[in-house]
């Protein structure tokens, strides 16, 4: 059976997920307070930031910039888009 959780995020409960996606206390909040689908979309969300801003999730300069918007898109209502960024179906 599947944990459960109160997701944040959507304010629905939600299957929680499997293991603490993120190293540390921030990793501990989202696998307390996020829903797998919420998680979902912040993964593709990550991958665009990623792409957008050409970041390496091995320098610890991204990555604090990639908690950052984490936690701002999970918990802090939305994280910004690149500068400059057109949707593909735009």
């Amino acid at each position: 059976m599947a944990r459960k959780v109160f997701c944040e995020m959507d304010q629905v409960e939600a299957d929680g997920l499997d293991f603490a996606p993120w190293p540390g206390d921030a990793g501990k909040r989202v696998f307390a307070g996020i829903g797998k689908p919420a998680w979902q979309r912040w993964l593709a969300h990550q991958t665009m930031l990623i792409n957008e801003n050409r970041l390496s999730p091995l320098n610890p300069q991204h990555r604090a910039f990639l908690e950052g918007e984490m936690l701002k898109f999970l918990f802090g209502g939305g994280a910004e888009k690149p500068a400059g960024y057109v949707p593909a179906d735009a």
